[in-house]
């Protein structure tokens, strides 16, 4: 049935000219209900795969967590060790190969800290390309940028600013009074969430290691 669903799946691109179709056999279709469902399903069989390469991460005060964290193609590995770190990643590489797919390491971010302090020494590699270090290209991940500092001082501020930006794109965009306000509630809302959100979270989370 699925082979069914997919086999008749094409697209071509216009630019100056138009292309042939072509039929498109990965990546997930934009607009098609069942990708993202099937790929979620996919990415918890690697996940539970690999998952066992490394144990838990261990946080102070007796707390750990669990090596992998996903929010669909986002991927984290968290590991104590550098060696569970290492066999983690090459067995997310190999099965990610098997499954005709990739990384990428010029999107991906490394971060390894040593005694409370960064250690920019370590770096880890995928794919055989090294990944950036966070000291070198910070991240954002879920409304929140990750650097070297390790602290969130500008959190509330780069809060604001983002909410700022938000009101004035809505404000000089040219659509009428009714859409600007349906993409204040589904867009601008709903990005400030987010990055709330993650902050509150973090600062439960630094209050719970502190107490």
């Amino acid at each position: 049935m699925l082979d069914d669903f997919f086999c008749g799946f094409r697209m071509r691109f216009s630019t100056n000219y138009t292309t042939s179709w072509i039929n498109l056999e990965i990546e997930i279709a934009m607009g098609c209900t069942m990708s993202p469902i099937l790929f979620l399903m996919a990415m918890e069989v690697i996940l539970k795969a690999a998952e066992g390469s490394a144990g838990p991460a261990n946080l102070d005060g007796g707390c750990s967590m669990p090596p992998l964290k996903a929010f669909m193609d986002d991927t984290t590995i968290i590991c104590s060790k550098e060696g569970e770190t290492w066999r983690m990643s090459v067995r997310l590489d190999d099965l990610m190969s098997w499954c005709r797919m990739e990384f990428k390491p010029k999107k991906s971010r490394s971060l390894s800290v040593r005694r409370g302090k960064v250690d920019e020494a370590t770096t880890f590699t995928v794919a055989e390309q090294q990944i950036p270090i966070v000291s070198q290209e910070p991240v954002k991940s879920l409304g929140r940028w990750y650097d070297y500092s390790m602290k969130d001082t500008r959190r509330g501020a780069e809060t604001l600013e983002l909410a700022s930006e938000s009101l004035l794109a809505i404000n000089k965009c040219g659509l009428k009074g009714k859409f600007k306000i349906w993409r204040l509630q589904f867009h601008a809302y709903s990005q400030t969430f987010m990055a709330t959100l993650s902050l509150r979270y973090l600062l439960l989370h630094s209050r719970s290691n502190t107490s």
